[in-house]
């Protein structure tokens, strides 16, 4: 897709912007249900006013943020701000409270936990967006704010919000190259040509609409009727799609981590990194359910997509679907001995417009206008270009 020739939809958004004056307390009532801040330390940070956020000697003391550094966690605040918009997505029809059943279940076939795994991870995003906004206004740089731009139009499926997205969902175009590549002894950083394990072309990750699929409808394993087999490839796509965005940010965060001069400022972008980290890993292991026996083999009658069992010959330890502990592969030297490592991580190949680009790819901003793509590309290129200074 071409830059150019994309157009923004007229939908107006109803989306509350993730930039705020109010951004702790908007936090506080987004995560609200998670346990682990009804106690102790968790309430106590939460209820941290915007301005006093991580108030460490340096931002006490009114120190600003270089420019390097504002441009790291401006990009980063981006990032996290259209990864919210999708999750939230994916977390309104198929989360604790979604309200897509036949999408949940097609999800807890591949574990039965998913959707609890989807409100975490939004809410892990949210967070994310909410924090680096508020912290860079406390080190008196601009925050991001996306809102203008929320203007795709949402799936009619039961369950979503009619509000204006930033994120499409509904055509994806999604790279697998990383199921291989974490399975391989071979490195992106040294030329490794990307492997597709399997081809998702054209085929959306959430319902379209109740028409096509029935919110009301059984989800057996395997599927029988067309309906269930296009739910069931819809949610392994969505699988696929969860491990794609995050493997994309475990590679972006540790790209941009050699590039902070802040002390302060590279403990956020390893410590939010080290939680893409975890994202991954948890995805990584479960989508591996969409292409083993016994769900392996689904197609969607619609796209033609197919789920195959990547267990069987010839790929063997390539696709095994229980490896998912990276691979030792070549670092830094081709000299040293393999290790295993995040990878890519070179800016070239994971940095801020390698992702933007990624996106683009992906058909994740399908319908989006040309000063969409302008803003973030920019926001990109001033954090690819910021150079540590001791």
């Amino acid at each position: 897709m071409k830059m150019d020739d994309v157009s923004g939809a007229p939908a107006p958004s109803q989306a509350i912007p993730v930039e705020s004056d109010d951004v702790a307390g908007q936090w506080h009532r987004v995560v609200r249900r998670r346990a682990f801040l009804k106690v102790g330390a968790g309430v106590a940070a939460a209820a941290i006013p915007a301005g006093g956020l991580l108030a460490t000697n340096a931002a006490a003391a009114g120190s600003a943020l270089n420019k390097g550094d504002a441009a790291i966690l401006r990009f980063l605040a981006a990032a996290e701000i259209i990864e919210s918009d999708l999750w939230v997505q994916y977390d309104e029809l198929g989360g604790v409270k979604g309200g897509n059943a036949a999408y949940i279940l097609a999800l807890q076939n591949l574990d039965g936990d998913m959707p609890q795994y989807i409100t975490d991870n939004t809410d892990d995003e949210l967070s994310h967006a909410a924090f680096l906004n508020a912290y860079l206004k406390s080190r008196g740089a601009q925050p991001v704010n996306l809102d203008k731009f929320r203007t795709l139009p949402s799936t009619k499926a039961k369950g979503a919000r009619q509000i204006g997205r930033l994120t499409n969902l509904q055509n994806l175009v999604v790279d697998t190259s990383w199921y291989t590549r974490y399975r391989s002894s071979e490195n992106p950083d040294f030329g490794a040509p990307p492997r597709q394990a399997i081809q998702i072309v054209n085929e959306p990750a959430i319902p379209l609409n109740d028409a096509d699929t029935s919110p009301g409808q059984q989800q057996p394993v395997p599927p029988t009727t067309p309906s269930q087999q296009r739910m069931q490839a819809i949610a392994n796509t969505a699988g696929f799609h969860f491990g794609y965005i995050e493997q994309g940010g475990s590679s972006l965060y540790t790209a941009l981590s050699l590039k902070a001069s802040d002390l302060e400022v590279l403990r956020i972008v390893v410590s939010i990194g080290g939680v893409e980290v975890d994202h991954f890993s948890l995805w990584h292991d479960k989508l591996g359910n969409a292409v083993a026996q016994p769900l392996a083999g689904v197609k969607d009658p619609e796209t033609g997509v197919t789920f195959p069992d990547l267990n069987v010959p010839p790929g063997r330890e390539l696709f095994q679907t229980n490896k998912i502990l990276p691979e030792p592969t070549d670092f830094i030297s081709k000299g040293l001995p393999e290790c295993s490592v995040i990878r890519p991580s070179a800016i070239e190949n994971a940095g801020a417009v390698a992702t933007i680009k990624s996106f683009t790819a992906d058909l994740l901003f399908q319908g989006q206008s040309k000063e969409f793509f302008d803003t973030v590309m920019e926001l990109a290129r001033a954090a690819d270009a910021a150079r540590r200074t001791l």
